[in-house]
């Protein structure tokens, strides 16, 4: 599986909890014939975070630099929490001359969620929800189903995703795929760092967050609008969750129902993407079309930039 693609990695969040992850996924990288730049991202360490506030951001402010390489591959290292500090100092007007358009795929998730929320709004720049360094490719054994998924993404103009997971709802809808972590973009409302899509696909997901936790979320995406400008909402992986012996009942299926009862777009469940080692890489920005009935759905994915194939 030889790429020959240049990779930079970028640690906008926090640093890597255990160097053998690092060391793995940066084999691996290589393996498939990535020339990785940028290591030192996943070395460096200040407090929870992987660097200061300036190492941080010039990882990206770095990428605009005429005299270097255009990378094919910008990969965060990790997620965490860091990278909603760093926003205001990214410089949105460089990175979109040199990435608007052009076949460079920045991915993460998690924390991530932040940088592409703000490239998008600030920069026009299309993203990718996929795997990172370390919780991915730095695993003891790699999913073949992420792996798949994330080259499939990158190097293909189209993405059809076919889910057997049994809709409540039927749903026929397209429109600008977005979103992420669940928790970095309720943070974003009201900031010029989410950005403002109309007739958009909203995917979310979190981690070891209470159903309750979720539901008062959706309701700040309810009470601001932002749901209002969707035609659908699909809910991917929300792993974590413990229950207490006082909810009664109180599940993520009830939760779901009562935002099925409110938010008055449809929800559709079951999208294999999160924290979880079978995930699918996910244009964030792109045109979508989302079909779901009692048999499943499927997404089909198209209109963003994508690496040329060696």
């Amino acid at each position: 599986m030889s790429k020959n693609y240049n990779l930079t990695l970028v640690a906008p969040s926090g640093y890597p909890l255990e160097a053998s992850m690092v060391d793995r996924g940066l084999e691996r990288l290589r393996v498939y014939g990535c020339q990785i730049d940028n290591e030192e991202a996943a070395q460096r360490h200040c407090q929870r975070f992987a660097g200061t506030d300036d190492e941080r951001a010039a990882d990206f402010n770095r990428l605009i630099d005429p005299a270097c390489a255009r990378p094919d591959i910008v990969l965060a290292v990790r997620g965490g929490y860091g990278a909603t500090r760093i926003l205001p100092r990214l410089d949105y007007a460089g990175l979109r001359r040199r990435f608007k358009g052009r076949p460079t795929a920045f991915v993460g998730h998690s924390d991530f969620t932040a940088i592409q929320m703000a490239l998008l709004a600030q920069a026009g720049l299309v993203t990718f929800g996929g795997p990172t360094l370390c919780s991915h490719f730095g695993a003891e054994t790699i999913d073949e189903f992420t792996l798949h998924h994330f080259w499939q993404a990158l190097e293909f103009p189209q993405i059809h995703l076919n889910s057997n997971v049994r809709q409540a709802q039927s749903v026929a809808v397209s429109g600008t795929l977005w979103g992420g972590n669940l928790a970095i973009i309720a943070s974003l409302i009201g900031t010029p760092y989410l950005p403002q899509i109309e007739n958009g696909i909203l995917f979310i997901e979190d981690v070891n967050e209470h159903p309750f936790r979720l539901e008062r979320m959706i309701y700040q995406l309810h009470f601001s609008g932002v749901l209002a400008r969707q035609r659908a909402l699909v809910l991917g992986d929300f792993s974590g969750i413990r229950l207490a012996p006082h909810d009664n009942g109180y599940d993520l299926l009830a939760m779901v129902e009562q935002m099925r009862a409110v938010i008055g777009i449809p929800i559709v469940t079951g999208l294999p993407f999160g924290h979880c080692d079978k995930l699918v890489t996910l244009p964030v920005g792109a045109n979508a079309q989302l079909v779901a009935d009692e048999q499943g759905f499927t997404l089909t994915v198209d209109g963003y930039p994508h690496l040329m194939r060696n």
